[in-house]
């Protein structure tokens, strides 16, 4: 974690004496069976494609680490992968298509405290946008199939940018295509958060507050793809921390 530090602490330096500050970007991450740091390369591309630098955030295991790298950070990214534990949101496992990991479930919190804390602009995807609901009191469907009837696995939908949320400030109001690759959603919304999009069936596709950006869908992903129509989500983001 030192070396993390130093290594924020260097480019921050370097920002300065370029005379311009290039935003520093941190992602959450997955880890492997054995325990070792996994982030697909397509969140850091896709900072970069907006402008910023990225950088990966190890597991933390204190508010205090925590703390340390938000300092340190313009604005944090929270990426994709495990499911939220449901004792997060007062509820047992419902399937085995549940998957935790409790050492992220711990750091991702940790990180999702710190980061509304500091006031410092969040984006928040897929697996993100439900940590975020579920720290600021809300809940998930823990399995959309059993729970609502209706799969947004590994498949496209549509959906139109409420009048004055982000993505209506990004892309107008014209229906935008987008990927699904979740069994999980948000179910009830956290107070303060306003719902900006949803599938034809219901489900959330986007919510925001005034310092959090949160999409159930991976912009990353369709932008790796070759649909260059998501730079300008990462470009909005990071203009929002210089």
């Amino acid at each position: 974690m030192r070396r993390i530090l130093a290594a924020l602490f260097t480019l921050t330096l370097l920002g300065a004496c370029g005379g311009q500050h290039t935003p520093v970007v941190g992602i959450s991450c997955s880890r492997s069976s054995s325990g070792n740091t996994l982030l697909p390369t397509t969140y850091s591309n896709a900072v970069k494609s907006g402008g910023g630098v990225p950088l990966v955030i190890p597991t933390v295991t204190t508010m205090a680490e925590a703390e340390s790298v938000l300092a340190a950070l313009d604005g944090i990214v929270f990426s994709g992968g495990e499911d939220v534990n449901p004792a997060w949101y007062g509820e047992e496992v419902l399937n085995e298509t549940v998957e935790i990991d409790a050492v992220r479930d711990r750091s991702d919190s940790l990180l999702a405290r710190a980061a509304l804390a500091s006031g410092k602009p969040v984006l928040a995807i897929c697996r993100g946008s439900q940590l975020l609901n579920v720290v600021l009191g809300g809940s998930l469907y823990q399995d959309l199939p059993s729970q609502r009837g209706v799969s947004h696995s590994k498949v496209e939908h549509r959906i139109v940018p409420a009048d004055g949320s982000f993505l209506f400030r990004i892309y107008g109001g014209d229906t935008l295509t987008v990927n699904s690759l979740h069994h999980q959603a948000v179910k009830d919304e956290a107070p303060g958060i306003s719902v900006v999009a949803r599938s034809a069936d219901g489900i959330i596709e986007a919510w925001e507050t005034p310092q959090i950006w949160a999409v159930q869908f991976h912009p990353e992903k369709m932008l790796a793809a070759g649909d260059e129509s998501w730079v300008p989500l990462f470009e909005s983001f990071v203009n929002r921390l210089r």
